[in-house]
């Protein structure tokens, strides 16, 4: 697991430094830098697969596009020098910076070797790993097929976090057994994946069964509609005509319920397109998974990802089921507008899940808008 990271001279990240565990969220205000931290991750990734870490970073394709050398270095850099640091489990040490000097670059060299090994351990660079990007495809007529990817290297995305491999992923995995029993839903009786992602599914969408279609060439995903007190169903829809939230909360839940301990998670804007019933179960979903060591970091928007967390927080004392405030960490993003640097603010949880002192911008629209309407 990933305990810390830091960011300097990245994009509007003058210098950044960030605790983690096991469940956290990034928020805050727009074009402030909470994408840059996952992608200072994934850029390391992402050289990693091509086997060119040992050398430095190639900042295009598969996972992230930053562009030239000049789109990636922060603009007033006092140094021409990019560093990105983890720690894993506060003992293993990855510390690597890379020269700046050549800003019509596409990569990024190493300034010096950096001492590490075994980085086929760490979740980054293995294949406990997925990113969920807030790209994620709409709904679509066919998925493609990608054996190695999906049954060699367990991705649900391959490009930019779309997450296009997901009906091969679901159908691969489908009769797997989840790893955690805590995620078990309780008005599903079986415990594989395809059946849990069905009743966990049915907590967005209300009787909706996900059916996966081997194409041979491609996969096709349907849906189906079971009426209550009956025991007819509906016929199969396409996923075009059953509404986007669908398609996007799909790829969360399978993944979700599909990491195993040590598995690493980044996930742009899970409540896209979701209704706030909605948003707050994947919370629930996700913050079970945390609570197990599954690592899950999220960019949201949404407070009702937020209160979902919180509500998950407060079941976990109460009842002992949701995740333990000490896994949480919560940071608000906001701009330092003298230096035009990227500003966050560790925002602190308590044991009954309150947040006692919030940061001036902290959600607070809500209370805003009451004041106005009361005429306050």
């Amino acid at each position: 697991m990933i305990t810390h990271t830091t960011i300097k001279n990245f994009k509007s990240h003058r210098k950044t430094s960030l605790s983690l565990s096991c469940l956290n969220i990034l928020t805050g205000l727009n074009g402030v830098g909470k994408s840059s931290v996952f992608q200072a991750l994934l850029l390391l990734r992402q050289s990693y697969l091509k086997n060119r870490l040992h050398e430095g970073i190639d900042l295009n394709k598969p996972l992230c596009n930053i562009g030239l050398v000049a789109d990636a270095r922060y603009q007033y850099a006092t140094d021409d020098i990019i560093e990105f640091g983890i720690q894993i489990d506060q003992q293993q040490n990855l510390l690597m910076q890379f020269q700046t000097n050549e800003l019509d670059s596409t990569f990024l060299k190493l300034a010096k070797k950096p001492a590490y090994s075994h980085l086929n351990q760490i979740s980054l660079f293995n294949r406990k790993f997925q990113y969920l990007s807030a790209a994620r495809l709409a709904p679509q007529e066919s998925y493609p097929k990608d054996s190695y990817s999906v049954e060699k290297e367990r991705q649900i995305s391959n490009e930019l976090g779309k997450c296009e491999l997901i009906a091969h992923f679901l159908y691969y995995y489908g009769s797997e057994k989840i790893p955690f029993d805590n995620l078990k839903h309780p008005q599903s009786p079986f415990d594989d994946l395809l059946s849990q992602t069905n009743a966990w599914f049915r907590e967005i969408s209300p009787n909706n069964q996900v059916i996966i279609k081997n194409n041979q060439i491609n996969f096709e995903i349907k849906h189906q509609f079971h009426l209550e007190n009956n025991q007819r169903s509906t016929n199969e829809f396409k996923p075009e005509n059953v509404g986007f939230g669908i398609s996007y909360a799909l790829p969360i839940i399978v993944a979700v319920l599909a990491a195993e301990k040590n598995s690493l998670l980044l996930i742009e804007n899970p409540e896209s397109h979701l209704h706030p019933q909605a948003q707050a179960k994947l919370a629930e979903l996700m913050a079970l998974a945390a609570q197990n060591g599954v690592q899950i970091c999220i960019e949201t928007h949404s407070e009702h990802i937020i209160n979902g967390t919180l509500v998950a927080i407060k079941n976990y004392q109460s009842e002992q089921r949701g995740i333990a405030h000490d896994k949480v960490r919560i940071y608000y993003f906001e701009r330092d507008e003298i230096h035009h640097a990227t500003q966050s603010i560790a925002v602190p949880v308590s044991e009954e899940g309150r947040i006692t002192y919030p940061p001036r911008g902290f959600f607070d629209q809500f209370k805003k808008d009451i004041k106005t309407l009361m005429g306050f």
